[in-house]
């Protein structure tokens, strides 16, 4: 069977848990304050493609990232997590050493290609980023660096193949 046809076969209306890593992001919500723009692009491009999406903020806490993505993980709703921040190479960024253990298959091209635009786009600091993906229980995980320029791209990357990774990861 063909790409084509898989992806015909492909669901066409996702549920989409968008998981914000951020200490400053985080602490702002906790004052009535939601700076988020980066989780907000993702929200607005997934629902543009015709998706629904919920979004959750947390500090850069491996127990905090863990729970919520486990959370997005048993819960049927969800088909797909996109999460945002934590993937640099600072102390404080411990998203891909809390998800990536998660993971049942890794994608690495996700991480490749998005590297390579980046690097396309802004040269050697595209290098910074850990950007990753896998599938956990049946869903697909992407990892996206906090900036909205890298979420722009990997959005690019990700909704027009999501429905046909969701496909393969449930079989």
């Amino acid at each position: 069977m063909s790409f084509e046809e898989h992806r015909k076969k492909a669901p066409k209306k996702l549920m989409i848990a968008v998981l914000v890593v951020s200490d400053s992001r985080s602490a702002a919500m906790a004052r009535g304050l939601d700076e988020d723009i980066s989780g907000k692009l993702i929200v607005q491009k997934a629902r543009e493609a015709g998706h629904r999406a919920l979004r959750t903020i947390v500090p850069d806490e491996k127990v905090k990232i863990r729970q919520a993505v486990k959370g997005f993980v048993a819960d049927d709703r969800i088909d797909a997590i996109i999460i945002t921040g934590g993937t640099g190479v600072a102390r404080r960024d411990v998203t891909i050493e809390t998800v990536a253990p998660l993971y049942e298959k890794e994608l690495p091209g996700f991480g490749e290609i998005l590297r390579r635009i980046g690097y396309d786009m802004v040269g050697t600091p595209a290098l910074l980023t850990r950007a990753s993906a896998g599938i956990i229980k049946g869903k697909p995980v992407f990892c996206l660096p906090g900036a909205p320029n890298a979420v722009e791209i990997g959005m690019g990357l990700i909704l027009p193949e999501l429905g046909h990774i969701v496909k393969h990861a449930r079989e």
